[in-house]
């Protein structure tokens, strides 16, 4: 079986996101979708907030699972039997930072592949930060995010 591993802290899922996750889901026997708990951010929603809107929005794909992790990427690919990880690439500044990060993979284990996928050009200028600010200031967001993401976004900046 072909497992793959899509990444991220996903704070909030985008339109951009499940677009990579429903691409790469079609590549492989069964997709993971990583989501990080990172020590070192402040996220707006918690892991498990996150991980209810991915299922939510991704129930629709019969292969693809949700798991939280910690610590190092490559740790949690070997901990599933994956062989493969799955990144997107927004523009020529998303590929250096993902170079470096595929290449220290690989030297942590060379049995581990990355591949990068390109984002649809209509969402190449969305990020999780993007549309946080856009939401803070109750601006739109329904055309950058799921319909439940936006009701969680409504919801957490109305407190």
């Amino acid at each position: 079986m072909k497992i793959g591993v899509y990444p991220g802290t996903f704070d909030p899922t985008t339109n951009g996101h499940l677009d990579i996750i429903t691409r790469s889901s079609q590549m492989v026997d069964e997709l993971i979708v990583g989501v990080l708990h990172n020590s070192k951010k402040q996220p707006l929603f918690s892991v498990e907030e996150r991980i209810e809107m991915l299922r939510t929005t991704t129930a629709h794909l019969p292969n693809v699972k949700i798991k939280a992790f910690s610590g190092l990427l490559i740790d949690f690919v070997n901990q599933n039997n994956a062989f493969l990880i799955i990144r997107g690439l927004r523009a020529i500044t998303d590929f250096e930072f993902e170079l470096q990060m595929a290449q220290t993979n690989y030297n942590l284990d060379s049995n581990i592949e990355t591949v990068f996928l390109a984002t649809n050009v209509q969402y190449s200028f969305l990020s999780s930060s993007v549309v946080k600010e856009v939401a803070q200031f109750q601006g739109h967001v329904e055309n950058f995010v799921p319909p439940i993401v936006a009701e969680k976004l409504w919801e957490k900046f109305k407190k």
